[in-house]
């Protein structure tokens, strides 16, 4: 089915299953004659079960033509290099209860490789002469190429 005709048919098919739910759910009096009651099952019931068959049938991340996902302003870049600025744990994975691989001293250089959780990111460094991959706390990492405040 062509994309512009999704959002029609999705429409139309809940147009269908609400007149199909309320003739077998509500009293048939209710639609004896046009009234408010009636038209706010059918408008209720087609948005809410149209919207729940868009969620499921449409296409994911809909953006209008021409636009790009907005990045978050502090989402690392991949192979962006950034520095320690007190000793952080370098863990297997995000979250304080995951198994510590590594202490990073502040003033450590790590690379982002791209992945985020929360304020969690994977990064790749390197300690005592071996790699690691792991997971650190963004709060801890500044830019290698921020400058310092000084009146703090």
């Amino acid at each position: 089915m062509p994309a512009t005709l999704l959002p029609f048919a999705c429409i139309g098919a809940a147009l269908l299953a609400t007149l199909a739910l309320a003739a077998r759910f509500t009293p048939g009096a209710w639609w004896r004659r046009p009234n408010t009651r009636a038209l706010a099952v059918l408008v209720l019931g087609t948005c809410l079960i149209g919207g729940a068959l868009w969620w499921i049938a449409g296409p994911p991340g809909t953006l209008p033509a021409g636009a790009a996902p907005a990045a978050h302003p502090d989402a690392p870049l991949p192979g962006r290099s950034y520095r320690v600025a007190d000793a952080l744990n370098l863990r297997a994975a995000n979250g304080v209860g995951a198994r510590r691989m590594a202490v990073l001293p502040a003033g450590s250089v790590v690379t982002a490789t791209g992945v985020v959780d929360g304020d969690w990111w994977q990064v790749r460094t390197t300690v005592d002469g071996l790699p690691f991959e792991g997971w650190a706390s963004s709060l801890w990492l500044r830019r290698v190429d921020e400058e310092r405040d000084e009146r703090r």
